[in-house]
């Protein structure tokens, strides 16, 4: 599983980035505009979902629960300082996705518990696209929390923050789903391409720790 989590540079902004993402073979987008008004987050989420329709592609979007069905989004992806995820969950009912992050072992066993339908578990190293960065979990890390989920929850995990198509095979290692990915795809030369090749690693090494 690749999800790609919407970020803007200087060249590219949110919609390049996904549209790239989807021509590379992902299926799972994330709109993130943290500091966006609610009319700037409709204005790109009603041209993502359009573009994830038509790729088949899940359209979440992070934190606004309130935006989800207008925009007609798959579901929700919520912070730990974010909407309670009990209250999320009355809000949008039992047929959307609500995904939660985790930064420790405590985190993913609420979420567990809370009903969550996957978890975002990091940061794995630091990253510049998120402020308020909880402490760096290292794959250490990763492999720790991840010990403590399987024994409970085969939820799926997917490791986040500041990952590189080098880290692949160690994160698919500790037992997670799948990764996270926002700035190596954004700042590629070839986004596009970068998307292919993460998604191949993905897939590839999944495979080995399943066997």
């Amino acid at each position: 599983m690749l999800q790609y989590i919407t970020h803007s540079t200087a060249g590219r902004n949110e919609l390049d980035g996904a549209r790239a993402a989807l021509a590379g073979g992902c299926r799972w987008i994330q709109l993130r505009m943290k500091d966006a008004s609610d009319e700037q987050f409709m204005n790109v989420g009603r041209e993502l979902a359009a573009m994830c329709c038509q790729s088949g592609a899940t359209f979440i979007v992070d934190d606004r629960v309130h935006l989800v069905e207008p925009l007609g989004a798959d579901g929700v992806h919520l912070g730990k300082n974010d909407m309670a995820l009990t209250e999320a969950r009355r809000i949008l009912g039992p047929d959307k996705i609500i995904g939660a992050t985790a930064n420790t072992a405590a985190d993913a066993l609420r979420a567990i518990d809370d009903g969550a339908d996957y978890i975002g578990l990091g940061p794995f190293r630091f990253t510049t696209t998120k402020k308020n960065l909880s402490p760096v979990l290292g794959r250490e890390g990763l492999a720790e929390v991840m010990e403590a989920v399987r024994r409970v929850s085969a939820i799926p995990v997917v490791a986040i923050g500041g990952i590189t198509e080098a880290d692949i095979a160690d994160i698919c290692a500790t037992g997670v789903s799948g990764v996270a990915l926002s700035g190596v795809i954004l700042s590629s030369p070839d986004p596009a391409a970068t998307t292919s090749l993460i998604l191949s690693l993905i897939n590839s090494n999944i495979k080995q720790t399943e066997k």
